[in-house]
């Protein structure tokens, strides 16, 4: 340990922090610097310093070790990891990382609240996805353990190091049978093929054998040899795994899921949690003028091979700025490790040629090199014999250097999945690596061209932020990231994503003419063919579909007295999930005539002002506007085209949600008249609304962190995480925080004492009867709009510290989803 953190009855707590080991000599007389913090002084850095422990404390990844209880198998775990041998695997319990965690619960959500038994896994390279393709099956296996598995792979290695991580996962040495080159299987019950071997008898196999199918590197199942086999088996659940939803040559792989990614990690994630090394991005204008060449294929297509390459080959100047370029970034060229990406092979070997001739030790290679040639430039530029190898159709994915630093992108790479692969050639963790430098060239692009995807899928930004990250210089990257454009390669990036579809209103009415060709269009397959978010579509609230369908010429139903006002308002309710709550909206919906409100029982009456205040905000004027529960149901009503919107709006919700929902009253049946849903997403008056205290007649506004409800006995608490910014005075900066999926720490409020009846509530709630309801959010605004809670659901005392405020430990009913505790738990640092 490098830091120790003594508490002290007194109040006056004390860290050490610093490279010496807690000894006499260290301490008293040691050459080393340490720093003492003194929890009166600085008392922020003390209790991050708590938390951070804390969280690590709870974190299942850590667990207590005792020599005579755990010795024994931890030396069994370490001399298996020493060992070469890949079919020996190590008896420990894995368990899944956060970020596998994540996508394990999206699958689970898909199965079962969507019934989608087919499901895409998207993971950028080096998050495990073989990792988490065993985790699912174990878990399947905990519910059939008769299943049966077929893995598919297009090598080998792949093949053997898979069937090591499950066996490794499932502790089962002898688990499942190798189909490749000269291994054959005996039982057929988990058996890991290659393509080749299955297309030589695809007929044989009987198409329901196997109750899980894994493909992996599902990009390749656009090939016929993988089309066939899909075609013939029939398993209970497929799974594919990838890390693009693409393959290189434009074919789709998502029909096999019916068009929908189930779970995906992006690349600014796996930076941000520390998966991979981060990356130093410089976009530099090469004065190449592409407006002219050759373009096929409309706003998805691609530039004509033969002419970009025309363009590139032999252009010295070209070469100069590149090692121009190279020289300025990097310490020496002679050590980096680098691969250059080109358009051809002619392209490729001039490059590689200029190199050399330049002193810089350089090779070309394209997918048709021979696998010895290939395998031996490998090893020549990780052992730096090489400083570069300039590739073409070679890299994008399957074969890893972890010791690549640096990449080139020598060619404007029209699709953002594979500039993604390329770039995550260079992502890999490597000892002595800190970063990998990227530079890419940018030329004046045909119009046709989209830096948007590009930049998007770095970044992980919507459309609408796009634009501002270029203004700005990209200023919200994960932690040692950057992105920096030069003057005139930034201009023209940025006006390339203005004029790009969803950047205007009349972009998205062209786009959407186009699509539909005067035909009626629904609201998800338009968002499916344009690429667009359902966020982009409802971006400002003069934005709605029934306003595009109109202007586009597209057949939409008969116009409201105040359709406008109406429709704008629909961006408000993009955050709803709650899988019971949206069903009861789509069936209230779906009635033709106006329903009489006085038939509603009480729990629908307040799903009906739910949705009403959700849509029109809590005011004394919308309240007298609307004075009644027939008067909204006749205003949605007398707008055949926007209620129409509205079932397909909150379809399209239903169908994108990505959390399984659980009602209130399965865990609380005394509150079985309050509509919520665990882990639904709500806004205050959505939340006052469900209790009863926000109706046409009378509004009781919560404007504090906490209210306690007397006629229901329960507290309710509001909780902001990010408490920056000028809304929140320093006594209201309260420590809020998860510390693990089923403990969170909460700060009341700076006058709450232990021994004053609030206090007391708090920790005797449970022996009183009452509840505590945790609402949390990220922030309280996001670009302008207030963010919803997550409903995190009923908790109970565990334990508390401190007076004005208490400092309470809750743990919650329903552990939270992966995803949700990440942003939610303590950062270090």
């Amino acid at each position: 340990a490098k830091a120790w953190l003594l508490h002290r009855e007194s109040g006056f707590s004390t860290a050490f922090v610093g490279s010496s080991n807690l000894s006499h000599s260290a301490l008293m007389d040691g050459m080393e610097w340490n720093v003492r913090l003194s929890h009166t002084e600085t008392p922020g850095i003390l209790e991050k310093f708590r938390a951070t422990f804390e969280d690590y404390w709870e974190d299942p990844l850590f667990e207590p070790y005792d020599p005579e209880r755990d010795g024994t198998r931890l030396d069994r775990a370490t001399s298996m990891n020493r060992s070469t041998d890949d079919s020996t695997i190590a008896f420990v319990d894995l368990k899944p990382y956060p970020h596998q965690q994540e996508i394990l619960e999206r699958l689970k959500a898909e199965r079962e609240r969507h019934g989608r038994m087919k499901n895409l896994v998207v993971a950028a390279t080096g998050t495990g996805k073989t990792m988490i393709a065993a985790f699912d099956f174990q878990r399947i296996l905990a519910t059939n353990p008769d299943a049966t598995l077929l893995f598919v792979a297009h090598r080998k290695e792949i093949l053997q190091q898979s069937l090591h991580t499950f066996r490794t996962v499932l502790r089962d040495g002898s688990f499942g049978e190798l189909w490749v080159d000269e291994y054959s299987p005996t039982e057929f019950r988990h058996v890991f093929a290659s393509i080749q071997t299955l297309s030589r008898h695809t007929d044989e196999l009987n198409p329901d054998a196997y109750h899980v199918v894994i493909v992996d590197e599902f990009h390749h199942a656009a090939a016929r040899t993988y089309d066939e086999l899909l075609e013939h088996l029939q398993p209970e659940i497929l799974l594919g795994l990838t890390a693009t939803p693409e393959r290189t040559d434009g074919a789709s792989i998502l029909h096999w899921f019916d068009g929908r990614m189930a779970a995906e990690i992006r690349l600014w994630e796996a930076l941000d949690r520390q998966l991979l090394v981060p990356f130093q991005y410089f976009g530099v204008h090469d004065n190449t003028d592409l407006s002219d060449v050759t373009w096929t294929g409309g706003n998805f297509g691609k530039y004509n091979q033969g002419a970009l390459e025309n363009v590139y080959t032999n252009d010295h100047a070209r070469v100069d700025l590149v090692l121009r370029e190279l020289h300025d970034k990097l310490t020496s060229l002679r050590e980096m490790k680098a691969l250059g990406f080109c358009v051809g092979v002619d392209h490729a070997r001039f490059m590689a040629d200029e190199f050399n001739r330049r002193g810089v030790p350089s090779i070309a290679l394209t997918g048709h090199s021979p696998r010895e040639i290939r395998d031996k430039a490998r090893n020549r530029l990780i052992n730096g014999d090489l400083s570069c190898i300039f590739i073409v159709d070679l890299y994008n994915e399957g074969v890893d250097i972890p010791e690549v630093d640096t990449v080139l992108f020598l060619r404007p790479t029209e699709s953002a999945t594979i500039f993604l692969q390329q770039l995550g050639r260079g992502l890999r963790h490597a000892p002595g690596k800190a970063c990998l430098t990227v530079l890419d060239f940018i030329g004046n692009a045909h119009q046709n061209f989209r830096f948007d995807h590009r930049y998007r899928a770095l970044t992980g930004t919507t459309r609408a932020e796009l634009q501002d990250a270029i203004d700005e210089g990209f200023p919200y990257l994960p932690a040692g990231c950057s992105i920096e454009l030069d003057r005139v390669a930034s201009q023209i990036v940025l006006d390339n994503v203005k004029a790009a579809v969803g950047s205007t209103m009349g972009s998205v009415v062209d786009e959407l003419r186009l699509a539909a060709r005067g035909e009626p269009l629904g609201l998800a397959e338009f968002l499916d063919r344009s690429g667009l978010d359902v966020q982009d579509l409802y971006q400002t609230k003069s934005w709605y579909f029934t306003k595009f369908r109109r202007r586009a010429g597209v057949p939409t139903l008969d116009e409201g007295p105040e359709e406008d006002e109406f429709g704008g308002r629909l961006h408000r309710i993009l955050h709803i999930d709650a899988e019971d709550r949206l069903a009861i909206y789509r069936d209230l919906l779906a009635r033709p005539d106006s329903p009489d409100a006085d038939s509603f029982t009480d729990r629908e009456l307040r799903h009906l002002y739910m949705l009403h205040f959700a849509l029109w905000g809590d005011s004394k004027k919308n309240r007298d506007r609307w004075p009644y529960a027939q008067a909204i149901v006749d205003h949605i009503w007398a707008h055949p085209a926007i209620r129409h919107e509205l079932r397909e709006l909150l379809t399209y919700l239903d169908e994108t949600a990505t959390h399984i929902t659980k009602p209130l009253t399965s865990f609380v049946p005394e509150l079985s008249d309050v509509p919520l849903s665990i882990h639904g997403r709500y806004s205050n008056a959505e939340i006052r609304a469900a209790f009863g205290i926000l109706t046409p007649q009378e509004s009781n506004p919560i404007r504090e962190g906490v209210r306690y409800l007397p006629e229901h006995n329960t507290d309710l608490f509001f909780i902001t995480l990010d408490k920056s910014g000028d809304h929140y005075s320093p006594q209201t900066q309260y420590r809020d925080y998860a510390i693990s999926p089923s403990l969170f720490h909460w700060e009341s409020q700076w006058r709450t004492a232990s021994d004053h009846p609030t206090g007391q509530r708090y920790i005797h709630h449970e022996k009183q009867g009452s509840h505590v309801l945790l609402f949390v959010r990220q922030k309280r605004k996001i670009a302008g709009q207030s963010q919803p809670y997550v409903f995190l659901g009923p908790a109970t005392y565990v334990r508390h510290s401190g007076d004005r405020p208490m400092a309470i430990v809750w743990r919650l009913r329903e552990p939270m989803p992966s995803d949700w505790f990440l942003e939610s738990k303590v950062i270090a640092g």
